[in-house]
């Protein structure tokens, strides 16, 4: 099946996730990878946290739609990490969950976003969280913007 007809027919079936997703697969093509920095706060989780906890990172999304991704944070022991789908001032699925390396959070080696994520991540709608001790759903939280 080819990406137009796979895009048409799950737009369809009523998957409007799947709207722009021959675009985004092209502005990934047009690159070697997609690269989109994360800065990670207790004001971007949802609901809030009052954490004092921040957290940097990186998410490149290569042509074949592998991922990259490390985060490390400061203030904070994150117990776990995950890349979500969903937009800013939402919750969502987790999509990969990040394994601890050393002083970081880090996608494993065989991390690949699906067609439909690829479109949520050109768009701005995955996230990424540390979870904690004592916030188990997540302290703090970065949008995963591209550039």
């Amino acid at each position: 099946m080819s990406p137009s007809s796979r895009t048409r027919n799950c737009c369809i079936a009523g998957r409007p996730a799947c709207a722009g997703t021959g675009a985004a697969i092209s502005a990934v093509a047009r690159k070697s990878a997609e690269t989109a920095p994360v800065r990670l706060t207790g004001d971007e989780e949802v609901p809030p946290t009052r954490s004092e906890g921040t957290g940097t990172g990186t998410v490149a999304v290569a042509r074949d739609r592998s991922v990259t991704a490390t985060v490390s944070t400061t203030g904070i022991l994150g117990t776990e990490a995950h890349i979500h789908e969903g937009a800013r001032g939402s919750n969502g699925p987790a999509i990969i969950a990040l394994t601890k390396s050393g002083d970081a959070f880090v996608a494993p080696r065989d991390a690949r976003l699906s067609e439909e994520q690829l479109a949520s991540f050109m768009a701005g709608n995955l996230y990424i969280n540390v979870h904690t001790a004592a916030n188990p759903l997540g302290e703090i939280r970065g949008q995963v913007t591209p550039r």
